[in-house]
């Protein structure tokens, strides 16, 4: 199991397939995610990474961790958040963490917080259908009705739907696709929507419930700053890489199209003339006799 990442949300955009459809992605960018701290299984009873994500001024920062930073020998974070990971992908305190830790065309998973609606009424909340519009609906008609029983219980049941603050919520999307990633940049575009506003903290982990990707890099994908990043590997601006491409299945052809179009009509004359070559006094498909003999009586 490898650790996961501390991303920012950038905001929503769009990236173009060779052949001209266009894929929407979010963009989440990694800024500066470091290793601060390890739990080790002899020391802690389990093994994880303690990483830190962005910069704050150390006036902001509590003094215990500023220690915590100073022991680490990094700046101080505005993010810090421990993932549970295996023995053998323990990384070493200090080690950045780079785009190159996912690859196009692999699951993950990225958890946040989402958007604050505010106070929201029980049909925006909860989707309800909200009361009649005829009579005996007096300016209530979105209000959500009955909320309890009578003196047995006696009061409103725990969990009720009800209005109330709306949003703001720890939400976890799974299997979702990413589809390409800029190392230079330190940006990752994932297909489709994620939680929370702009500007807001996130954290991507290889999806729990597919296998793990043969092409990741195991513990990490590190930054190194000795060995530069080769820019031949990265596909054009704004098209999405070729691992992450999915293709259309084939339509019928012309000639297929033209077979299926000749065989329906063929079924509906063939109906057509057996409703009209019924004999005299059999019953026709709509249930009348044909013939003099439903003249007379």
């Amino acid at each position: 199991m490898r650790t996961g990442v501390i991303a920012k949300k950038v905001g929503m955009t769009r990236l173009f397939q060779a052949d001209g459809r266009h894929v929407p992605v979010t963009v989440l960018q990694l800024e500066d995610v470091q290793v601060i701290g390890r739990r080790e299984m002899d020391k802690d009873g389990y093994t994880a990474v303690q990483l830190g994500a962005g910069t704050a001024k150390a006036k902001n920062v509590a003094k215990p961790q500023r220690v915590a930073f100073g022991k680490a020998e990094v700046e101080p974070k505005a993010r810090v958040v421990e993932f549970r990971v295996a023995e053998d992908a323990l990384l070493d305190v200090g080690a950045e963490i780079s785009a190159d830790h996912f690859v196009a065309g692999q699951m993950v998973d990225i958890s946040g917080v989402t958007q604050g609606k505010g106070f929201a009424g029980a049909m925006k909340r909860w989707n309800f259908g909200g009361l009649r519009a005829t009579h005996g609906v007096s300016l209530s008609h979105r209000s959500h009705g009955s909320t309890g029983n009578r003196q047995d219980p006696g009061r409103v049941f725990k969990n009720k739907k009800m209005a109330g603050h709306m949003g703001a919520r720890n939400r976890t999307q799974q299997n979702l696709e990413i589809v390409r990633t800029d190392p230079i940049r330190g940006l990752l575009f994932v297909k489709g929507s994620v939680p929370g506003h702009k500007g807001s903290w996130l954290t991507v982990q290889d999806a729990i419930k597919l296998p793990r990707n043969e092409n990741v890099p195991y513990p990490a994908g590190l930054l190194s700053k000795d060995q530069p990043v080769d820019e031949s590997a990265i596909p054009e601006a704004g098209l999405v890489d070729d691992a992450a491409v999915h293709e259309i299945p084939a339509l019928p052809s012309d000639a297929e199209v033209a077979a299926i179009a000749a065989e329906q009509e063929a079924g509906a004359s063939a109906d057509t003339n057996e409703t009209t070559d019924a004999p005299a006094g059999e019953a026709t498909p709509e249930g009348g006799a044909s013939g003099d003999e439903s003249k007379e009586g």
